[in-house]
């Protein structure tokens, strides 16, 4: 694991999906149509993220369209589904974009995100994160995925780079 990186430098954003942007429960149909619930709050933030000017992706090891949607709606285009390990597509990510690890925060909840969290600067946990995950954070919500742990982040590592106040002042 590198060193952690101070938060008011990060430049980019990983995201998980299920327990991190989702409270990690999965709505299956009659027809087998899957859905998701999401947080406005968190929805909030990713838009003050992408308005700070940074970049944001989310890496999740599952697919399905409700995410996409989602993610659409928010002007997040970089969703990478069904990635197997994300270490990997972490690295090619680091490359598209050429940014360095040291600059870069994800935000976990289980043990698929492990690898990816101990390959960033800033590695942060939500609140009902495994115990390994919590381990490696050097961050941690106090809210569950799902229930406005990503705002809490985003508004954090804002906040730690003078950057909130800029990022929501045409929202109000």
């Amino acid at each position: 694991m590198r060193e952690a990186a101070s938060p008011n430098n990060i430049q980019l954003l990983i995201l998980d999906s299920d327990g991190v942007l989702t409270d990690g429960g999965i709505f299956v149909d009659d027809r087998g149509t899957e859905t998701k619930r999401f947080n406005v709050r968190d929805g909030f933030a990713i838009r003050a993220w992408l308005e700070a000017k940074k970049e944001i992706a989310v890496i999740t090891g599952r697919g399905g369209l409700a995410l996409r949607h989602r993610l659409d709606g928010l002007g997040v285009k970089n969703l990478i589904s069904a990635s197997g390990p994300k270490k990997k597509v972490l690295e090619d990510l680091l490359k598209k974009f050429g940014v360095d690890a040291q600059h870069t925060a994800a935000l976990g909840d289980d043990l698929p995100d492990l690898p990816m969290l101990k390959m960033v600067g800033f590695p942060m946990a939500v609140a009902d994160a495994t115990d390994e995950i919590k381990a490696v954070a050097k961050w941690h919500a106090t809210k569950n995925g799902g229930y406005g742990a990503v705002r809490e982040a985003i508004e954090f590592l804002l906040k730690s780079s003078g950057e909130w106040e800029r990022a929501v002042e045409g929202w109000g």
